[in-house]
């Protein structure tokens, strides 16, 4: 007990945090998951375990079979490096996102593949050390194991710098500080390898992550504010008679666009989970500025004069002024700054003839630009007070019509691409 006193204290903060997890996922009656935190949550009892019982198998090796200290030594050591290693996947998902085609998965997973081996192969020439505080466990194999952990470290450090813009600020500071915390605790200890103080990396990551990311209370609150979101901006567009439709349509469409864009790997630098995540709460909002419209214009059964026209043109205007008054003091940059862009600019035109400020193609916001294309398929598959809903093969062909004069091209071609989706989203 005396030499895994600090293991057990950490084994009784990770199963508390645990038991919470589930008790609150219970409770809220959470369906979806995150596997990659699961594994890692009891992947950390695993490491967690064998950590404090080296510790003392190190410590008492007069008493302790030769063969099962080093059986167990190796499985400490390999359970380390596929914490570390899971941890660095789960940093992948949340960045780049894990890769689709099978080379690149093999490549990723090689190196640690390759360790491991090292690590199980050389376990004969693991030798014990006496050290002032602790004895200790040195060879091939346990540095084997520390550098890589090392690596891949410093991979994940390199992951959420790279892609810090594309990730909610709060987020990316929370990530990067457990991760230095990491990197910190690992320096010392391969400094230092009396200390034997890994124990305290893993519980790091794990409460890390935990509150960060997979708390399933702020889940909830996230699903929460979506609602609010959704029930607001439905209100809005009931002012023209419409019953929330289009909104959940359009936000539907949107999300299919994106995760087709991700899926073929455009834009990979931009369209991130946290991105993506956004942009479905941020594309309820594109109508707000309707609002502040007349309801004489916005439920004008016949078309609309050039001076009515003009007047419902302000709605982008007035809506990009709504986001930033009303979500502006949130603190959540990247939504605020997707919202302000979805509302204001989703009637440019990729040719610059759009409104309000005359964008032309890419110095329209992607957000924008994939928003234009779900709107207006929406608004010509639908009924309107003006006229009756076309039929979904001529909706899509002139959303092919406007490739390269209304819509960005690439993005047509990917909408076109998902055109059964699309369809059961109509229907649905």
């Amino acid at each position: 007990m005396e030499y895994c006193k600090l293991q057990i204290c950490c084994m009784l903060i990770i199963l508390y945090i645990i038991f919470v997890y589930y008790k609150e996922r219970y409770r809220l009656h959470q369906k979806s998951k995150s596997r990659l935190f699961e594994a890692l949550l009891w992947l950390s009892v695993v490491t967690l375990s064998f950590d404090g019982i080296t510790a003392y198998t190190v410590n008492h090796l007069d008493s302790i079979n030769g063969t099962l200290n080093r059986i167990l030594h190796m499985c400490f050591l390999v359970s380390i490096d596929t914490f570390i290693f899971l941890l660095f996947i789960y940093v992948l998902s949340i960045t780049a996102g894990i890769p689709k085609k099978k080379s690149k998965t093999v490549m990723v997973c090689i190196p640690f593949a390759i360790n491991v081996l090292l690590v199980v192969i050389n376990m004969p020439t693991l030798e014990y050390r006496q050290g002032i505080i602790s004895n200790y466990s040195m060879g091939f194999s346990a540095y084997t194991c520390f550098v890589m952990a090392a690596v891949y470290i410093l991979l994940s450090v390199a992951l959420i710098i790279a892609k810090w813009k594309n990730l909610e600020k709060n987020k990316a500071v929370s990530i990067l500080t457990y991760l230095l915390a990491l990197g910190g605790v690992t320096a010392f200890q391969m400094i230092f390898p009396q200390a034997l103080i890994s124990s305290i990396a893993t519980t790091i990551i794990v409460v890390g992550v935990y509150i960060n990311r997979e708390n399933p209370a702020m889940r909830e609150l996230f699903h929460y504010h979506k609602e609010m979101v959704m029930g607001f901006a439905t209100l809005v567009e009931n002012k023209d008679g419409s019953t929330g439709g289009h909104i959940k349509r359009t936000t539907k469409y949107v999300q299919l666009i994106a995760d087709e864009l991700q899926r073929k790997g455009y834009y990979r630098d931009v369209l991130t989970k946290d991105y993506i995540r956004n942009l479905s709460k941020a594309a309820p909002m594109h109508d707000i500025g309707k609002i502040s419209v007349p309801d004489a214009v916005l439920q004008k059964p016949g078309r609309l004069t050039d001076e009515e026209f003009e007047i419902m043109k302000t709605h982008t205007v007035s809506g990009g002024k709504i986001i930033l008054d009303t979500f502006g003091h949130l603190g959540q940059a990247q939504y605020n700054e997707m919202a302000y862009e979805v509302a204001r600019h989703h009637h440019e035109k990729w040719n610059g003839k759009g409104y309000p400020d005359g964008l032309k193609e890419e110095e329209i916001p992607l957000c924008a630009r994939i928003m234009a294309i779900a709107d207006v398929f929406d608004a010509i598959s639908e009924d309107r007070c003006y006229r009756k809903a076309m039929p979904l093969e001529q909706c899509f062909q002139i959303i092919e019509e406007g490739s390269g004069r209304d819509f960005d091209p690439l993005l047509v071609e990917v909408f076109l691409s998902i055109k059964d989706k699309v369809k059961e989203a109509h229907l649905s």
